[in-house]
């Protein structure tokens, strides 16, 4: 089974970074205000970016790589202007 590393920005223009196996579902959750209690009172939520990696654990290696990006970085992973 393939785990996804996603981004999704908040409505309050933040950045969330989290791992998956089913992306569609995690979207649905983060915007029922039931996914991440980071995202909770900040969507709705927009994906602009996802990778697939092989495995839980390469998953959370990536994910913990992005999180540790600066916003620049992570806004230059998903083509975005750093000023928006």
């Amino acid at each position: 089974m393939s785990w996804i590393v996603y981004m999704v920005k908040c409505a309050d223009q933040s950045l969330y970074t989290g791992i998956t196996n089913d992306l569609a579902a995690r979207i649905k959750a983060h915007n029922a205000g039931t996914g991440a209690k980071y995202t909770r009172g900040r969507g709705p939520v927009d994906l602009v970016y996802h990778e697939t990696q092989p495995d839980r654990s390469a998953a959370s290696k990536r994910e913990r790589g992005i999180k540790a990006m600066s916003k620049t970085a992570k806004r230059q992973l998903f083509g975005a202007p750093d000023s928006a």
